[in-house]
């Protein structure tokens, strides 16, 4: 195991291995996210407000368990933690590698799920019950492998500290390689096939967790001071107190731990934002393959080129954004993309069929806007647990939090957005001028409502708010 990582700095070497596992983590999120409505829709002649229902229903059930594993991936980095020992090089090389373990496992099953997703054997496809049966059970093993997946990451990169500039070179690693992996996933179903997709998929996770294991490491928790909050009132040990009574508070501690990020105003604030923008994203992600393929009525072969151009932009941003986080600051420069991306989602609406290039172009400007969203919330969400002491304890807690609301995001776009447009005459296909003006309306107003609305809170409910 390498020493723990100091904090002035993050080389490339650092940075890449513990970031590459974010390829694989992104390989998955587009397909399941982007590519599966459609897929099922015309692949099995699924009606919308059946699919909708369906995914609205297994989100939401994958979405309530997230806060859960958060606390489990909290546990895992506590295991064995007792008093000073626990800071012993011994003690912490133990716990990184009971994390690492646990996140192969989950690394398995990710890609176990994800094959049974997309491959359903031919006497399931055939039978509209059992199809819905097999993409819920297979969607679900899928999605849980990926939250637990996705938390231990985020969690461990929370662990490695650092100021603001720090905390947004780490997480711009880990998203960079997300967007290395969406762009060749948008690009391997067409080229090469959903087989060989799988398969890429299976190497790619078996490489982002050998990167992972040898990468830098979280600082010792016990290392650090502990926080005047509801959380360390809750462990404190009095005098005189018997081991029994203390055994008890602290299992009270943990049990409390679950709600702790609640109790703290600036993560309520900054959810707030980020829930709001994040369906504001999820509703265009969920529709825009109907909208190419129908609005634009673009030939199937533009579709990698529109997705490679809107993922391969976001990853280019990073190191300009980056650049004026050192300017402006977190917050400022994500309401900078936010603002692009109105922008973008506003031409957007005069588009019409056989407008590739414009389309090319809406891809590009909102893949530069997207770069903001991937990199600088869940480093602001990294300040606010600095900000309160909860580093080293409580990272678990607030990245499956965060995990819930962005599948929860997900989840409404898709359970709501799909089965409204079919009420409102869209079906996969359609050329009617009134339905395709629905998908416009979908597609490119709502999220430009939505953006301004979260820009607003944005602005208000944080940067007015930070000295």
């Amino acid at each position: 195991m390498n020493p723990v990582l100091t904090r002035s700095g993050l080389s490339w070497q650092q940075g890449w291995r513990y970031g590459l596992m974010g390829l694989p983590l992104a390989f998955v999120a587009l397909p399941l996210y982007v590519l599966l409505p459609n897929y099922y829709a015309r692949n099995f002649a699924v009606p919308l407000a059946s699919l909708g229902a369906a995914l609205l229903a297994v989100r939401l059930f994958d979405t309530l368990i997230d806060p859960l594993l958060g606390r489990w991936a909290d546990r895992l980095h506590g295991h064995g933690q007792t008093g000073a020992a626990a800071s012993h090089g011994t003690a912490l090389a133990g716990r990184h590698a009971l994390v690492l373990r646990w996140a192969g496992l989950a690394a398995v099953a990710l890609c176990v799920g994800f094959a049974l997703l997309f491959l359903p054997p031919v006497a399931v496809a055939g039978e509209p019950i059992r199809l819905m049966m097999w993409l819920c059970a297979s969607l679900l093993l899928t999605t849980i492998a990926f939250s637990a997946l996705s938390i231990l990451h985020q969690a461990w990169g929370a662990r490695l500290g650092g100021d603001a500039v720090y905390r947004s070179r780490v997480v711009a690693w880990r998203e960079g390689f997300g967007l290395a992996g969406v762009v060749v996933a948008s690009i391997s179903p067409v080229a090469l096939g959903i087989q060989a997709t799988i398969a890429l998929l299976f190497v790619a996770s078996w490489i982002g967790w050998q990167a992972w294991r040898s990468g830098p490491m979280p600082q010792a928790g016990s290392d650090l001071p502990m926080p005047a909050t509801a959380l360390s009132s809750a462990t404190a040990q009095q005098p005189g107190a018997a081991p029994a009574d203390r055994a008890a508070t602290s299992t009270q501690a943990v049990s409390g731990a679950l709600w702790l990020p609640w109790q703290r105003a600036d993560f309520r604030r900054l959810m707030a934002v980020f829930m709001l923008n994040g369906i504001a994203s999820a509703v265009p992600a969920t529709l825009m393959l109907f909208f190419v393929q129908d609005r634009l009525r673009a030939p199937a072969s533009t579709e990698p080129l529109f997705l490679g151009s809107y993922f391969l932009c976001a990853a280019l941003s990073l190191a300009v954004w980056l650049k004026l986080v050192a300017r402006i600051g977190l917050a400022r420069t994500w309401l900078a993309g936010m603002l692009l991306s109105v922008a973008v989602f506003a031409f957007a609406t005069g588009l019409g069929a056989g407008d590739v290039a414009g389309f090319v172009v809406v891809c590009a400007l909102s893949g530069l806007a997207l770069g903001t969203d991937l990199a600088l919330p869940a480093a602001l969400l990294t300040g606010v647990i600095q900000t309160h002491g909860d580093q080293q304890r409580s990272e678990g807690a607030y990245f499956g939090w965060w995990a819930f609301a962005s599948k929860l995001n997900l989840a409404l776009a898709a359970g709501l957005a799909l089965p409204l447009l079919g009420l409102l005459g869209y079906a996969p296909g359609s050329t009617d001028a009134a339905a395709l003006n629905t998908l416009t309306l979908a597609y490119c107003v709502l999220p430009c409502v939505l953006k301004s609305a979260a820009a607003l809170l944005l602005y208000f409910l944080i940067i007015r708010k930070t000295p």
